[in-house]
């Protein structure tokens, strides 16, 4: 019986020091190693993920740490794991849900075709699918923008922080919701809460309280000039043009236009001049129907409270920065001071 006795007590002791190792001893896991664990994973699909990636040594260990903390959920989510850690401590991090987040920057000027192959090369998905999201999921904005046929200019040039969990629909929803966070700070849209345009009290200060041209004409000056203080002066050329129903002729226009056609090959040529386009400046007078960029809040501000000025026209300088001209005369000599300089390079 004494026998028995130690028996079973030496096996309970290895039983008890196995399980002690296979709880406390840290396992480094290959290289830097994702898992995946989606929504519905039962406690042993999680353990047998962690298993096989190699990330913690005993499933058992694992599921009866768990069962020993069956108060704490697990959460889903993609996990980078890249140092030592015990099943303890991974545990931990799965009850806390420190998932791995992946970064996206969108800088000013951005196209929603820009955004999506962003949105690709972090792993988030498809840029196919982020486009054909940005085309669709216009209800986003349509308090803001009824008539949008995409989500174009709302969707805020930031450094964002996304996971594998989050839908492309997501995605886009955080990218509005920062363009109305900032937008409120500015005036452009009311900053009483709601979004709504119905009270007299809280209409957007821009030109003609119109969200949608704001949006557009702050597009146009984002990719015009990346000198924040040219902007209010391109603005200025432009709304000034309008109102003497010139043309814009905006070559981003032009680029914007191939694009949505899928024919830009890069590089503007003079017979693109005629792209059969709503989008092209050139052939078609006023603004064009949607924003060509998704501007950032300076462009947005030019587009608020443009420079008082009587240019019509404008023109680089070889420097970085443009030439501003009243009369087609001043601007032809800005041209070829251009091209001279550049010649000279």
């Amino acid at each position: 019986m004494r026998k028995l006795l130690g028996l079973v007590f030496v096996l309970v002791l290895l039983a008890a020091g196995w399980f002690l190792w296979a709880l406390l001893v840290p396992v480094t896991p290959p290289a830097q190693t994702f898992v995946m664990l989606r929504p519905g994973y039962s406690t042993r699909r999680i353990a047998a993920e962690l298993k096989s990636a190699g990330v913690i040594r005993s499933q058992r260990a694992f599921i009866f740490w768990h069962y020993l903390h069956h108060r704490r959920s697990l959460k889903a989510g993609e996990y980078l794991f890249e140092k030592p850690a015990s099943v303890r401590d991974i545990h931990r991090r799965l009850a806390r849900s420190e998932v791995y987040f992946h970064t996206v920057v969108v800088p000013e000027g951005y196209t929603i075709f820009d955004i999506a192959r962003a949105i690709e090369a972090a792993g988030l998905g498809s840029a196919d699918d982020f486009v054909s999201v940005a085309e669709s999921d216009t209800v986003l904005i349509s308090d803001l923008a009824p008539d949008a046929t995409s989500l174009e200019g709302y969707l805020f040039p930031e450094t964002y922080e996304f996971t594998r969990m989050m839908s492309m629909q997501d995605m886009a929803a955080a990218m509005v919701k920062q363009f109305r966070q900032v937008a409120r700070q500015i005036g452009l849209i009311p900053s009483n809460g709601t979004d709504s345009l119905s009270s007299t009290e809280a209409q957007p200060v821009s030109p003609d309280n119109n969200i949608p041209q704001t949006v557009i004409m702050a597009s146009i000056v984002e990719k015009e000039t990346a000198v924040p203080d040219e902007r209010p002066l391109v603005a200025s050329v432009y709304y000034n043009r309008l109102a003497k129903r010139i043309a814009l002729d905006a070559d981003p226009s032009i680029i914007y236009a191939e694009l949505l056609a899928g024919s830009y090959q890069g590089a503007l040529h003079h017979q693109d001049m005629r792209f059969n386009s709503r989008y092209n400046t050139y052939r078609f007078a006023g603004l064009p129907p949607g924003p060509i960029a998704n501007p950032g809040k300076s462009a947005l501000e030019a587009a608020m409270h443009p420079a008082q000025t009587d240019y019509l026209y404008f023109v680089a300088d070889a420097a970085g920065r443009h030439r501003f001209a009243r009369t087609m005369e001043e601007h032809n000599r800005n041209v070829a001071a251009y091209r001279k300089a550049m010649r000279g390079q």
